[in-house]
């Protein structure tokens, strides 16, 4: 609906609008002894008093005893409101759009648009330290649950032109406020169109979390494994941006969407990079062995006890046995009963306030483990196995793939209750077609572990080893093919 003349039918629209919300504040000046109305609107406590008093109400009510009615709005615009962001906006549903971000609209009796001033003052905590992707040595902020904050924090990272930034809103209900972010001499136009598409075309009334965003975006949404990469890291973000990365910032989350993304990244911290390349190549090794562990663990330990025990040590096979006596389940019950044990206990340190979250995850699986193997339900073995997978799961850094992880191993658990050691093999074969069969945004799943050669091999340097920073010189796969020539200048 278009901006009417008259100025009482769109005082009227607007109280209609905003029946019942106390947090509206609307207000009407008269001006010239009655021979002119000015409308003011704006909502309450997510606005900047100050900037309201100072740039707005007093400037107009100095400006109204000076001038008359006629063109008022456009001198307020050009010559008298000094505020950075000052657009013109021609519906009422842009206005009710402005209001609800936290800007402070004007609208005045025979003028059939209003002016839009930015007032935003969202209440927001500082940039605090990173708690999901901790590092010993780097950078310590992280992003907040405002934007514009997260878009600052970024920018100072990247002081060059070419980072652009395009604003869109998501859900219906919700106008959750969203920047896509890119580097315009890097990023693929063809992912970079459909990205753009992709948001374009998301339908929801509410858009709360990144996560949503990262469900909604994927494009193999029943696969456990994620295709889209989260961080709270601004320095993550802006290395990512300067592969020819895409970033979406969502606003009210403190988390970022870079994409496209391959197994490859989610292995890859932002310590890697800040500490000596031998140690932390030998770090990241030790990450791959844990995500195998973590996912084929347990498996094996079914495989190897009932299966084929003949294939362990003797010593080792009949210590085993020893201990299962007089356990009353079997195996692959005793496994599962830990398992889930752990699970549980994982679940409830994170649900639990921090002081005491800590003391339940460690103290709890050492009493509930003891006291199981005490009152002999399961085995010392089962214990051990239980815990040195959980441990290998925090090793990762990256919680989606881990997640993931957790999840694939009950797969290899059954199957290897089935058929043995024949059936762990058959899930990580299911394992790996199904990662073979993933793409992100045209870029396969498991590069450069395949399709290498496309990049000339290079994306090995930064794989399961890293190579010294003087080595990795050229930018990945995911740039486009004229920006992927030596970082900081040509070939």
């Amino acid at each position: 609906m278009q901006i009417a003349k008259d100025l009482t039918k769109n005082t009227a629209a607007i109280q209609e609008a905003f029946r019942d919300c106390g947090d509206i504040v609307m207000r009407e000046f008269r001006i010239n002894g009655g021979e002119g109305r000015l409308f003011m609107v704006y909502t309450d406590n997510i606005v900047d008093g100050d900037v309201i008093q100072d740039f707005i109400m007093t400037n107009v009510m100095a400006r109204c005893q000076m001038q008359g009615t006629e063109g008022l709005l456009t001198a307020l615009m050009e010559e008298v409101i000094s505020i950075g962001e000052l657009t013109k906006i021609t519906t009422l549903q842009e206005v009710y759009d402005a209001v609800l971000l936290g800007d402070t609209v004007l609208l005045m009796d025979g003028d059939e648009f209003a002016l839009q001033a930015s007032t935003k003052a969202f209440p927001t905590r500082g940039v605090n330290k990173a708690e999901t992707e901790v590092v010993v040595q780097g950078p310590k902020d992280a992003f907040t649950e405002l934007m514009a904050l997260n878009i600052v924090l970024t920018r100072r990272r990247i002081r060059d032109t070419h980072l652009k930034l395009k604003r869109k809103q998501a859900g219906k209900r919700s106008k959750t406020d969203i920047g896509l972010m890119y580097m315009e001499d890097l990023v693929r136009p063809e992912t970079l169109r459909q990205v753009e598409g992709q948001l374009d075309r998301l339908d929801i009334d509410f858009l709360p979390d990144s996560g949503y965003g990262e469900q909604l975006l994927e494009k193999r949404q029943f696969s456990p494994f994620p295709q889209l990469q989260m961080t709270e890291r601004p320095d993550k973000t802006a290395s990512a941006l300067l592969e020819g990365r895409i970033a979406i910032l969502v606003d009210n989350t403190p988390y970022a969407l870079l994409l496209p993304a391959t197994l490859n990244t989610f292995f890859q911290a932002a310590e890697d990079y800040y500490e000596r390349w031998e140690m932390m190549s030998i770090i990241r090794l030790i990450r791959y062995g844990a995500a195998f562990l973590t996912m084929t663990l347990p498996g094996l330990y079914i495989a190897f006890s009932v299966y084929h025990p003949q294939l362990m040590p003797t010593a080792l096979a009949l210590k085993i046995a020893s201990t299962r006596q007089n356990i009353p389940f079997s195996v692959v019950g005793e496994v599962l009963i830990m398992e889930l044990a752990f699970e549980l206990l994982r679940e409830a340190g994170i649900r639990l306030p921090s002081p005491v979250s800590s003391t339940i995850g460690i103290v709890g699986g050492i009493i509930i483990g003891s006291a199981a193997v005490e009152a002999g339900l399961v085995s010392p073995a089962v214990v051990i196995i239980a815990a040195l997978t959980g441990i290998c799961s925090f090793v990762i850094p990256n919680v989606s793939i881990v997640s993931a992880l957790r999840l694939s191993k009950y797969l290899v658990i059954l199957l290897a209750a089935v058929f043995g050691l024949f059936g762990v093999w058959a899930a990580l074969l299911l394992f790996l077609a199904h990662l073979s069969s993933l793409t992100s945004y045209g870029i396969p799943y498991l590069y450069p572990f395949c399709s290498s050669s496309v990049n000339d091999d290079v994306d090995w340097e930064d794989s399961i080893f890293r190579f010294p920073l003087s080595f990795m010189k050229r930018r990945p796969i995911f740039a486009r093919p004229k920006g992927r020539q030596r970082k900081g200048g040509e070939d």
